[in-house]
């Protein structure tokens, strides 16, 4: 029971209602404060009183003693004095001498003279300190005569009571009867409430019950509930600390971390003891001002109704800042949240077998906190709120530990009550009882505590309007359902959190996730959430997809604990909600999503068959797995994002880099039992296989997974280790297993893209400590068959690409890489010029070239192109055969027509520009390299390079302008004004870079009109605005010996650009009857995104 001013309230009673409880508006809290259960002076407060004391107005007899009137007005500073130097031997000789007389049982004695016999009990203890015996008996019967009058003396000494080995040295203490109280004081819990000698001996931190101790080494009796050891040796009585204090104040303590909790809480107990008024008001004054709140509770305002005084404290309360203490940032005030619920979880901890039975602290603190949370203030609402919460779960841990005190103490009763009649103790059984129904009570008073602050507190709080409270209480009960599932764990509770999964702010709905999250992975908690599962199963699936991305991921892992407790439940559209994430462009949402799929698909099954190749080889223990994430892939129908897949899994599925197993998917022949893969399956297999082979290489999410560039992190030493050894093993494999892969696939050009850019993620140096030199050779050798062989852009860049790899670093592999290069591009120049000669001649005799000869012209110029783009053709010395092509891509004028066969291929002209432009960009990283290291004299070749680039640009001026037709030119005049005009971008007759760049990036947006725009017009646009980036200023400032290749653009360049982007991108299309193909569709594959070569520097 509580009191609320002065009234006996249930635990279990329903709470005051409120208008409005979930807003800061509601009506001020009316529930009456609670008093103090007895004045601290009177026979109630020491649990020693007569029928005549009922109406508590008088004091006990015992003060009308004259000697120990005198002895209670002797100054206090002597009094803690002489106890702290009696304190030291206390125990040892009392017990000594009782021992002496045959009166074992001392602490029967304490509990039947309370805070009188505690008294004269010290000043025997002083007598026997200043060596002046006195007897026992006599002691004993002048306290009981002056204390009680009726005290009966036992006519048969005690006898001890044998313990055995499971009985924790316990012995039963005497129960003398005593007057009925008035007041309820359950089970004599006034007793040692006080301070003095039985209230220190009582609240000294006792050892966990669970903990066996033998019969000696006894300490204090702290309500029955475990015996703690005595207060160590050197120990003194900390200091008092005066509520108005603010050095000493527990807010200030706690503030600036001047002492540990632990020494804290023993400081204001010790203080409880002696004055427990005055330590009520340090403690209410410690929650007001944690709430950030000056007011000052006197003495005389504790006498007052707990509504009064949150009503003054309100009215003191500067609420224009709007901040406080729990709320405020930086690390002190972290530190503080952390320390204010430590503090309270502790005091409860350190006050457990006594204090918080005493009917007086506990009925102020859940008065005064019930009512701070119903405030209007938000800092009295929040900071309640918080306190309440971890009160109950301080509470919480309380009644699991005497929950266990009572199973064992019923253990122990079983296994004596079992003893033969001649072994049995009759003693120890009544101890045994006596103790049990001890335990259930305290169990049922703090399970009354629980209910009422849950009613009164959590119900009207869990959907208040500040989020933070209603976080906090869903964390909370989540605590307690976790710790104490079989009062908590019930769906009268989990209904509130169900509720609260719907909460607007994301805080809330994770905190929520995360309060399920233990108990679905508890199986014996399976019966008692089936019917919440049921409930909220839907509403937990969709929150995977929430906007804020913890609760999203939270709620997917908590799918997954359903998934495993109750398998049945979700169904094949819940499955599949949850799937599509593994494609989710937030990387942690996508890998818990990933976690799914292993649990759901991609387990292993403990009774599967071992299955064998056709050649008799057995086949890894994941591939069953690997069969299953192809069909998954393919049945995903997001074929482009293999690279999200992978990234889901690889980190959670060990198949993910089983290179092995893929690969012998992919070569070996099917065997019994098997189902060999079809094209489909294979393409989506080496796919997927290649995603894995560069990430493990290179440890880095997909674009647009990771974080941006600019925030990428470097990998952590454990990191870069894991993708060492990642990568040492999978080019181990490779290096072998490659070359028969390439051979197996070398007619199909889609699965050799993928196969071919393998060994770009190699570890080179192994080609050499594993002596696999001729796996290298095979390598070169097939990547020689696939450029000579095929034609698909692809393929080919990717070839490029690989062999700009393995010879990127001079190593030991190098000399054999770079006579591979070479042979490899040599090829491709001769067949260009074998090509072109044919096909020149044919145009000069008067003769049209055929099928195969343009296809050859066409064939040899991508080639070359692509190869230029990756290696440095320069020295083949074919620019003059190219820049003679260049002018074919002119558009001839409509008069003067030349015949068709005169005309290259339009995507031939393509080829010679990319070309073209490549091989001024080599010329220019050679002048750099010149200059870098100090070569030969680079005027001849500074020169040439500003001749060609010169004659280049005004080719590409030319290609331009035949593209924009007259009629646009006096559309772009008239609408001028209009448009987008870059020539007000031009500072000091150059255009800005940012210009330049949006140039480039607006390319990709073009559209194509009813104007015919070809492909060799659009790469002249595109390269021309990559040499005025390349060649822009900054080229002279940085190297001034190239100053005279800076490109300046005119006012005429200017005008020309401008109407090519006013005619092909700003433009209005009916998007309504026709979607106009995007211009970069037309482009070829490998196209502007390779515009400049990697090795150029913008």
């Amino acid at each position: 029971m509580h009191r609320r001013g002065g009234k006996r309230i249930r635990m279990d009673d329903p709470p005051p209602e409120y208008a409005v409880p979930a807003t800061p508006a509601a009506p001020e809290h009316t529930l009456e404060t609670a008093q103090p259960l007895a004045p601290p002076d009177t026979p109630q407060a020491f649990g020693v009183f007569n029928e005549e004391d009922k109406d508590c107005s008088g004091r006990p007899k015992i003060y009308e003693d004259a000697e120990l009137e005198e002895l209670l007005e002797e100054d206090s500073c002597q009094t803690q004095k002489k106890l702290a130097l009696t304190l030291e031997v206390t125990q040892q000789v009392v017990s000594h001498h009782l021992k002496s007389l045959g009166m074992i049982h001392k602490k029967a004695l304490y509990r039947e003279l309370g805070y009188a016999c505690t008294f004269i009990c010290c000043l025997l203890c002083v007598g026997f300190y200043t060596k002046k015996p006195l007897t026992l008996r006599l002691c004993t019967v002048v306290m009981a005569k002056e204390t009680v009058g009726q005290v009966q003396t036992q006519s048969e000494p005690e006898q001890e009571i044998d313990q055995d080995g499971e009985g924790e040295g316990d012995e039963e203490e005497a129960r003398s009867p005593s007057p009925a109280p008035t007041k309820r004081v359950t089970r004599s819990r006034g007793r040692g409430a006080d301070g003095g000698l039985a209230g220190r001996l009582a609240e000294s931190p006792p050892p966990s019950p669970l903990r066996r101790r033998g019969r000696g080494g006894r300490g204090g009796r702290g309500r029955g509930r475990g015996r703690g050891a005595p207060p160590p040796t050197a120990y003194s009585p900390p200091p008092m600390m005066l509520p108005g204090d603010d050095e000493t104040s527990l807010y200030n303590i706690l503030r600036f971390n001047k002492t540990a909790i632990n020494q804290v809480v023993d400081m204001w107990i010790e203080q409880y003891k002696t004055n427990r008024e005055g330590a009520l008001v340090q403690l209410m004054q410690f929650f007001i001002n944690a709430s950030g709140c000056r007011g000052k509770v006197t003495p005389d305002m504790a006498q007052m109704e707990h509504t009064l005084i949150i009503k003054k404290m309100t009215q003191e309360f500067d609420e224009e800042s709007g901040e406080y203490p729990l709320i405020m940032a930086g690390q002190s005030w972290k530190k503080f949240r952390s320390n204010f619920c430590e503090f309270i979880q502790t005091l409860v901890k350190m006050c457990q077998y006594s204090i918080i039975y005493d009917q007086y602290l506990m009925d102020n603190i859940i008065s005064l906190l019930t009512g701070l949370s119903d405030s209007q203030v938000r800092a009295f609402r929040h900071t309640a709120t918080l306190a309440v919460m971890k009160l109950m779960t301080a509470l919480v841990d309380v009644a699991l530990l005497s929950s266990v005190n009572c199973d064992n103490c019923l253990r122990q009763y079983e296994a004596e009550r079992l003893k033969a009649r001649d072994k049995r103790a009759s003693e120890r059984l009544e101890v045994l009882v006596a103790k049990r129904q001890e335990l259930e009570e305290n169990m049922e008073e703090i399970k009354n505590m629980l209910s009422y602050m849950f009613k009164s507190v959590f119900v009207h709080r869990y959907r208040d309007t500040l989020p933070e409270i209603r976080a906090i209480t869903m964390a909370e009960i989540g605590i307690w359902m976790e710790k104490f599932p079989a009062h908590f764990l019930d769906d009268l509770y989990l209904k509130y959190i169900g509720w609260t999964l719907h909460d607007k702010v994301g805080e809330v709905r994770l905190r929520c996730l995360q309060a399920l999250q233990p108990l679905y992975e508890c199986e014996e908690l399976k019966g008692k959430l089936e019917l919440f599962t049921s409930k909220f199963k839907d509403r937990i699936v969709a929150m995977s997809l929430d906007k804020e991305t913890e609760v999203a991921v939270q709620a997917v892992k908590l799918v997954i604990a359903i998934l495993k407790m109750h398998p049945d439940v979700l169904t094949d559209k819940d499955c599949e909600n949850v799937y599509e994430l593994v494609y989710s462009s937030q990387r942690a949402v996508a890998q818990a999503a990933g976690e799914f799929l292993n649990v759901r698909l991609f387990r292993l099954e403990a009774d599967a068959p071992q299955l064998r190749s056709r050649r008799g080889k057995l086949r890894a223990p994941n591939t069953p797995l690997v069969r299953d994430l192809v069909q998954f892939f393919i049945e995903s129908e997001l074929h482009e994002h293999g690279a999200y897949l992978v990234d889901s899994l690889i980190d959670s599925n060990p198949m993910m880099k089983d290179w092995e197993c893929m690969t012998d998917l992919l070569l070996e022949e099917a065997g019994p039992g098997e189902e060999p893969l079809d094209n489909r399956q294979e393409s989506s297999l080496i796919e997927l296989m290649v995603c894995c082979v560069r990430q493990a290489a290179l440890g880095e999410p997909p674009v647009g997974r990771g974080p941006p560039r600019k925030h990428h992190h470097p990998l952590s030493k454990e990191q870069a280790k894991q993708v060492a050894d990642d990568r040492s093993k999978m080019t181990a494999h490779f290096i072998t297993t490659l070359p028969l892969l390439l051979e197996r696939f070398a007619a199909d050009a889609d699965k050799l893209a993928n196969l071919v850019a393998i060994p770009q993620y190699f570890d080179l140096e192994l080609y050499t400590t594993r002596r696999a030199e001729g796996s290298l050779a095979q390598l070169l050798s097939r990547l020689r068959d696939i450029v000579a062989s095929h034609t698909e852009p692809e393929v080919l860049e990717t070839c490029g690409r690989t062999l700009e790899f393995l010879c990127a670093d001079r190593g030991a592999v190098y000399s054999r890489c770079n006579v591979a290069r070479a042979t490899i591009t040599d090829m491709c120049v001769n067949r260009y010029k074998e090509a072109i000669d044919e096909f020149r001649s044919l145009v000069e005799g008067g003769e049209e070239p055929d099928a195969d000869e343009l296809f050859g012209v066409v064939n040899s110029l991508r080639k070359l192109s692509i190869m230029y783009m990756c290696h440095d053709l320069n020295d083949t010395n074919i620019w003059d055969s190219l820049f003679e092509d260049l002018g074919r891509c002119l558009r001839p004028a409509a008069a003067a027509t030349p015949a068709p066969s005169a005309e290259m291929p339009t995507q031939a002209l393509v080829y010679v520009v990319r070309a073209c432009f490549y091989s001024l960009l080599w010329s220019l990283h050679e002048l750099e390299e010149r200059l870098a290291v100090g070569g030969p004299d680079p005027d001849q070749l500074l020169a040439t390079l500003r001749e060609r680039m010169l004659a280049y640009v005004a080719h590409c001026r030319q290609i331009i302008s035949a593209g924009v037709t007259p009629e646009l030119r006096e559309e772009f005049v008239e609408f001028k004004g209009s448009h987008i005009n870059l020539n007000d971008e031009f500072r000091d007759g150059h255009l800005s870079t940012t210009v330049n760049n949006k140039i480039i990036d607006v390319v990709r947006c073009i559209i194509e009109t009813d104007r015919h725009l070809t492909y060799h017009e659009i790469w002249a646009y595109t390269s021309l605005c990559d040499l005025l980036i390349v060649f822009a200023e900054q080229l002279g400032v940085q190297k001034p010996a190239l100053a005279s290749l800076v490109l300046e653009p005119d006012a005429e360049l200017c005008d020309l650009l401008n109407a090519f982007v006013q005619e092909f991108v700003f433009v209005q299309q009916n998007y309504g009857r026709r979607r106009a193909p995007a211009l970069l569709a037309r482009l070829p594959p490998g196209g502007y995104s390779r515009t400049v070569p990697s090795h150029i520097h913008l």
